[in-house]
């Protein structure tokens, strides 16, 4: 699997580049916090980072060792190599979506008061961290409070507001939000360089813009096409359901209403997917919203459209995504968002 097989092994290996940069001047600083909180949507490196980090207060090769120029983990002495295997003692992993109660967590907390036995620090791990219990909270808060010197405590999450205050406060906060289309795209070249692979840039772009800002979902993608033998883009939009997308916004803005109805249905017939397609739109009309309010944040042509009928095509694509869920012909919510917006502009 190629998530798994290009996964980061070093701060500098980390795609987000924001996050990168956070984790850098962490490791820079003169003290390392007790406790960071990772917070962002699924499979955007949460705990590869958690674990880079992890080698990087327990290298035996660089700063933390004493021998390095940097705070780079080497990957090579036995510390490194015990982390990347799930095998070193001192570095201790919960999945609180499965271990999530109170005596779970008082039983982590009982490995805080032993001294790190091979590395500098004790490092908790702690994934999902937003399914523990509240009585596994109200035992932890303790230990987050008045922590060793030697533990640090990594919490992930990929919902915030379900973790009480008291526990994120307590916390440094490492924010990973969503994949930025160009990080995950220079994934994706690193990957395919790695494994040999040619596509066209346009194949890679479209294939970040399809990953839901996720560098997992990215690499899964770049993986199933690369199996199919796919290398040109239409082969790859059909494959993915967005064929002839990139021509709707601009039809719907000549505002014909026969052409308008007649690609829909041939994007119905071909297979299209509505709910990729609707996606796409929502994605595509946010750039344009943002192009009339005068701050686009990346280059794109502008549509036909005045930002009040932008605006309102947004609301009607949103409702029809909505009701994508319990449509039993996938077409008829675009249909009737289309309808409406003629209706009224």
């Amino acid at each position: 699997m190629f998530y798994l097989k290009y996964r980061p092994r070093t701060i500098d290996e980390i795609d987000n580049t924001r996050v990168r940069s956070i984790l850098q001047k962490i490791l820079e600083s003169k003290k390392i916090p007790h406790a960071l909180l990772f917070v962002g949507q699924k499979g955007t490196g949460k705990t590869s980072a958690a674990r880079i980090f992890s080698k990087a207060i327990n290298c035996l090769n660089n700063k933390f060792g004493g021998k390095g120029k940097d705070f780079e983990p080497c990957n090579d002495c036995a510390n490194c190599r015990a982390i990347a295997r799930s095998t070193f003692t001192d570095v201790l992993e919960l999945d609180a979506a499965s271990n999530r109660g109170i005596e779970e967590v008082k039983s982590l907390i009982r490995e805080v008061a032993f001294l790190p036995m091979s590395g500098r620090f004790r490092v908790f791990i702690i994934d999902e961290a937003h399914m523990i219990t509240p009585d596994g909270f109200n035992a932890l808060l303790k230990t987050l409070e008045e922590p060793p010197d030697s533990a640090v405590f990594i919490l992930a999450t990929t919902n915030l507001e379900k973790l009480p205050t008291t526990i994120v406060s307590r916390c440094v906060k490492v924010n990973f939000g969503k994949g930025r289309i160009d990080d995950i795209n220079n994934m994706l070249k690193r990957i395919i360089k790695a494994e040999g692979l040619v596509f066209a840039p346009e194949v890679l772009h479209l294939v970040a813009q399809r990953s839901d800002y996720s560098f997992r979902d990215a690499a899964k993608m770049i993986e199933e096409i690369a199996t199919q033998k796919m290398k040109t883009l239409p082969d790859v939009e059909v494959f993915l359901g967005l064929k002839g997308r990139s021509d709707i916004l601009e039809i719907i803005a000549e505002k014909n209403s026969k052409k308008t109805f007649q690609w829909i249905e041939e994007f119905r017939g071909s297979g299209g997917d509505f709910k990729n397609l609707l996606e796409d739109m929502l994605d595509k009309l946010r750039l344009q919203l943002l192009i009339k309010k005068g701050i686009a944040v990346e280059e794109t042509e502008k549509l036909n459209m005045t930002a009040a009928e932008i605006s309102k095509l947004i609301k009607l694509l949103m409702e029809a995504y909505q009701l994508m869920r319990v449509t039993p012909i996938d077409s008829l919510p675009l249909e009737i968002a289309v309808s409406e917006f003629y209706n009224v502009t």
